[in-house]
């Protein structure tokens, strides 16, 4: 019998991506405190939260393969996260113009029979092109990307930003490479084309 696959989160972007898989999952929602600590870094600090989040999820049925994911965004060297208000999603694309910005998503797969995880961290680049201030209004205006780590959604009007984009696989940039997560399914005998 096929584990049970569970997706420990409540984005809605999460589950369109793993949805490409065409399998049968479940999400839930994590139950842990996402906190970083005094000047973790942003590798580890994704890769610590995506594990604790596939961890969290209690009262699932044996033989479940738990995927949790975190991602951060980091410009100029410092973590940024979902900006909110439409002052902060400015504050961000403003010091992104003209800059490669790092994404960096953690990915664990926790298999919650032999309580063990694969856990990774992918970074993704992203080369924005010069922004006037009224391009970033405007943007901000028209896709609303304030539940969105970076101020921009890639997968929508956010690809009028980039210069170019660097990195394994596209889905990444927006929270779940799902490469890696094929070859870490397989890896606990889980195939998607079988």
């Amino acid at each position: 019998m096929k584990p049970t696959i569970v997706l420990a989160s409540t984005s809605p972007f999460r589950r369109s991506i793993l949805e490409k898989l065409q399998i049968p999952f479940i999400c839930v929602s994590p139950n842990c405190d996402e906190t970083p600590f005094d000047n973790e870094p942003a590798m580890d600090l994704v890769k610590r939260l995506a594990e604790k989040k596939a961890r969290s999820c209690n009262d699932l049925p044996p033989n479940s393969l738990i995927i949790g994911s975190d991602q951060v965004c980091v410009i100029n060297e410092k973590i940024v996260g979902k900006p909110h208000t439409k002052e902060k999603a400015i504050e961000q694309l403003s010091q992104a113009s003209g800059q490669c910005v790092s994404f960096y998503t953690g990915l664990s797969l926790y298999n919650n029979t032999s309580n063990t995880a694969q856990t990774i961290c992918e970074v993704f680049k992203v080369h924005f092109r010069e922004l006037t201030p009224l391009q970033i209004e405007n943007y901000i205006e028209k896709e609303q990307p304030l539940n969105c780590a970076g101020s921009f959604k890639s997968e929508g009007l956010g690809i009028a930003l980039f210069d170019r984009l660097e990195g394994k696989d596209p889905n990444t940039l927006i929270g779940l490479p799902l490469i890696s997560l094929i070859d870490m399914l397989e890896t606990e005998n889980y195939s998607i084309l079988k």
